[in-house]
């Protein structure tokens, strides 16, 4: 059973579906029919545990960024002030999809989700973004 688990899940939440699959044993038994095939019963048990597991990852809540900007931190070096200034002067959804796509590099879906949008409109924000951006520059804040 633990060897299901694992192989599903990994050695960190294996243990937790392990110890999850014998107490709903232990609460079925009393039901369990006396012909039944008892190393099956809880192979299956252990199985649906650790998909369990997997079905509550997909449900956790995602880090949105929130609170990225509000953050004081040192001025990067890397990043030239009329950029940043660009940068800010964005659209709150363009601006997040340049800052995760571009510089984060995460794929639009995640950016999407992030944004609570779909990952057309996520790929949309940061096309617009990066055009508004190019124009600002070909205005001559830098060419």
């Amino acid at each position: 059973m633990l060897r299901v688990c694992r192989a599903l899940l990994g050695p960190a939440d294996a243990d937790d579906a392990w110890s999850e699959t014998f107490l709903a044993a232990l609460r079925a038994y009393p039901a369990l029919r006396p012909d039944s095939n008892v190393r099956g019963w809880l192979v299956t048990i252990a199985y649906r545990k650790a998909i369990d597991v997997l079905r509550a990852r997909t449900r956790a809540p995602l880090l949105t960024g929130e609170g990225i900007e509000r953050v004081a931190r040192k001025p990067d070096p890397t990043v030239d002030d009329d950029l940043r200034a660009a940068l800010l002067a964005l659209p709150d959804k363009q601006r997040e999809s340049v800052l995760h796509h571009y510089l984060g590099g995460r794929p639009y879906a995640e950016v999407g989700q992030v944004l609570g949008t779909s990952t057309d409109a996520a790929r949309r924000s940061a096309a617009d973004g990066i055009a508004a951006l190019r124009r600002a520059y070909a205005k001559g804040t830098r060419c």
